[in-house]
């Protein structure tokens, strides 16, 4: 497209980015923008740096905005972009941009500590997430965008925790979570909770990466939606104002009797989140410093939950499998981490074993969990990681914590008997049923699977749960809710020859 004298239209916001480029903060700075504006929206860019000609039409190509126009003066370029397609504007009256809704400062809670109900041996749970209602999706992304105030969104996410704890207690489970229906995934939401870190779809990234086009192709190919994923991107000192998960703890206590449980992004996943060159190098001088934030909030995190009466705290690390499984001759993989370095499993797996043990440390063992799998984002178990749990037995027993909640029900994650190598007065949570297979196991089965737990392990250490959540990313759930409880109901129907 070449540069025209003026716009034919007028912005409805404008902003000046000076002379950054698309890799040096200027898209974390269009999105900040064009986010709150509805469909049909127009957001002007003012800039004089000559590489956001090409990039910017690359951009809109691949987050399906349109670059409606571009003047050129000197050095000075604006560029008049529209949310979505220009056709959608409405003809009577130009639409106009609301601004993000401030998240303002909350004062520490001064909680009297709540002691919860024991979880029983042999306890029932699910992961963490659970299949969101169309309607609770489309909040969300309202919510993200600043269409939805805070207000109305929690309340609209309260009725969508009410169902996904009902549903779990009619299955019969013994451990409940909220089903993570406030989260747009398990582990990129903090970044909604977070001060100085902003959600962004995962297409805003694409130039940032070498070879755009084949790292888009790979996600096609792992079936991975990236214009629904977003990411978080950090472009300040990280601080929690405001709790992450611990409302969501005082809520779920409202609507059940029975032990929540709570599921946290661990320190070494949100580290290789959130470090990105080009980003995150403009707030921290390197991942190790950036990495010592994280560990602050995540503690904070965690005694503010102990206080809630959270039974178990689990920090899900599944990008440790990506650490032992992939590896230059290997398919790539996406664990959120994608995007980030790695310097060779030796040093990763002791890098994620001090982050997870600075977050635990002087917290109640029996109250703390650890998540480990294979890569959750698609029901094709083509795609995912494979391998057995020796090349991480090491690590996991060296971390601080009161259970481990493992995939093992897909043949992807090896034998059981690997697992007797962790520590003995640790709890195991095995994974007893395959939420990637669009069918109900059977009870024989399941109980087979239990059989082989508790033989392995004695009764009073076995927890048991499905291979991983439901509904990892809101917007690509790994099976529907009917299934979901369908599953639960196969476990507890299954442990009850045990007790």
């Amino acid at each position: 497209m070449d540069p025209v004298a003026r716009h034919d239209h007028q912005p409805d916001v404008s902003f000046d980015g000076g002379d950054l480029d698309c890799g040096n903060g200027l898209l974390l700075l269009i999105r900040r923008h064009i986010d709150p504006l509805p469909r049909g929206g127009l957001l002007e860019i003012r800039s004089t740096e000559i590489s956001v000609d090409e990039d910017l039409p690359a951009w809109c190509r691949l987050t399906g905005n349109e670059l409606v126009s571009w003047t050129k003066v000197a050095k000075q370029r604006a560029f008049l972009v529209c949310k979505g397609r220009l056709d959608e504007r409405e003809a009577r009256r130009p639409p106009t941009a609301r601004a993000p809704e401030p998240v303002p400062a909350e004062a520490p809670r001064a909680r009297v500590p709540v002691a919860p109900p024991p979880v029983p041996p042999l306890a029932v749970t699910g992961m963490g997430s659970w299949p969101r209602p169309r309607w609770m999706i489309e909040a969300m992304h309202a919510h993200v965008e600043g269409r939805l105030g805070e207000a109305e969104f929690q309340e609209t996410a309260n009725d969508a925790v009410r169902l996904a704890i009902a549903a779990q207690e009619r299955a019969g489970v013994d451990l409940v979570t909220d089903g993570e229906q406030r989260r747009d995934s398990y582990a990129s939401f903090v970044a909604s909770r977070l001060d100085n870190c902003q959600l962004i779809p995962l297409t805003d990234l694409l130039p940032l990466v070498d070879h755009a086009e084949e790292f888009e192709a790979e996600l096609r190919a792992l079936d991975i939606p990236a214009g629904d994923v977003r990411h978080p991107a950090v472009f300040g000192p990280l601080r929690r104002s405001r709790p992450l998960v611990a409302h969501e703890v005082d809520f779920a206590r409202t609507v059940t009797r029975a032990p929540v449980k709570v599921a946290l992004p661990g320190p070494y996943l949100l580290t290789r989140t959130m470090w990105m060159e080009c980003i995150s190098d403009h707030a921290y001088p390197s991942r190790e410093a950036l990495a010592e934030d994280i560990v602050r909030v995540l503690r904070e995190e965690l005694a503010e939950l102990m206080d809630a009466g959270a039974a178990i705290v689990q920090f899900d690390e599944p990008v440790l499998s990506e650490v032992v499984f992939s590896g230059p001759k290997s398919k790539r993989s996406f664990m959120c981490g994608a995007l980030s370095e790695s310097l060779g499993p030796e040093h990763e797996l002791g890098f994620a074993r001090d982050l997870l043990n600075a977050v635990l440390d002087g917290a109640s063992r029996d109250r703390t969990a650890l998540h480990v799998c294979r890569g959750n984002w698609t029901p094709d178990e083509a795609v995912a990681l494979a391998g057995g749990y020796a090349p991480l037995v090491e690590t996991l027993a060296a971390v601080r914590t009161g259970a481990y909640l493992l995939e093992m029900c897909t043949p992807r994650a090896g034998e059981m008997e690997v697992l007797a190598a962790l520590p003995e007065e640790a709890r195991i949570g095995v994974g007893v049923v395959n939420q990637k297979i669009q069918t109900a196991e059977a009870v024989e089965a399941v109980a087979a699977r239990i059989s082989r737990a508790i033989d392995l392990f004695g009764r009073e250490r076995v927890l048991l749960h499905p291979d991983c959540g439901f509904a990892t990313f809101a917007d690509n759930p790994i099976c529907g809710g009917g299934l979901a409880e369908e599953k639960l109901t196969v476990i507890a129907r299954a442990v009850e020859r045990f007790r």
